[in-house]
């Protein structure tokens, strides 16, 4: 097996040990660590990513935001690279809910590529999955404002993948929101 094949296999594992008690917001209450592989999948598959440092921070980046991880254990255990990235699109979860989102929006153009890559596929993923599924108590005025707030993001993100930029131009052109 080849040393790419190795450290992935061993970053999904850390993932998935670190959410294994975590479920998504959808009826169906969806493992959470389906997430962030499904964010590594979209960078490989649809975006053309081979950063191996990429997709690691796409599978690892929520763990220091939601679970017990620190940054120091991500960096002594995948190194400084993946965990400046897992820092760059962690949210401060001490601040309210809508600070940690307008902060969002300010810092998107501020991000390294790589940084931005990972909030890209992110995105992508949770806005076809609030389509595909509108998470338990979520109204549908919600759903369209979470549309509008993820295109402000977006905006900051442009010029770093076209695959990935188009296919979210064309979920928020279907909801009516124009990047």
């Amino acid at each position: 097996m080849n040393s790419d094949a190795v450290l992935l296999l061993e970053t999904v594992n850390f993932a998935a040990e670190k959410h294994r008690n975590q479920r998504r917001k959808d009826p169906e209450e969806t493992p959470y660590i389906n997430h962030p592989i499904g964010v590594a999948r979209i960078l490989s598959h649809e975006g053309g990513v081979i950063d191996i440092e990429v997709l690691q921070a796409a599978l690892l980046h929520d763990t220091v935001e939601d679970t017990d991880t620190s940054l120091a254990e991500l960096e002594a255990t995948f190194g400084t690279i993946v965990a400046r990235i897992v820092e760059e699109v962690t949210d401060d979860k001490s601040l309210p809910k809508h600070e940690r989102k307008r902060q969002q929006v300010e810092h998107a153009a501020h991000c390294s590529c790589q940084a931005k890559l990972v909030k890209l596929a992110d995105k992508l993923y949770n806005l076809r999955d609030l389509n595909r599924s509108t998470p338990v108590g979520w109204t549908a005025e919600r759903v369209q404002e979470y549309f509008v707030w993820a295109r402000e993001v977006v905006r900051g993100l442009r010029g770093t993948n076209s695959v990935l930029e188009q296919k979210l131009e064309e979920l928020f052109r279907q909801r009516g929101v124009q990047l």
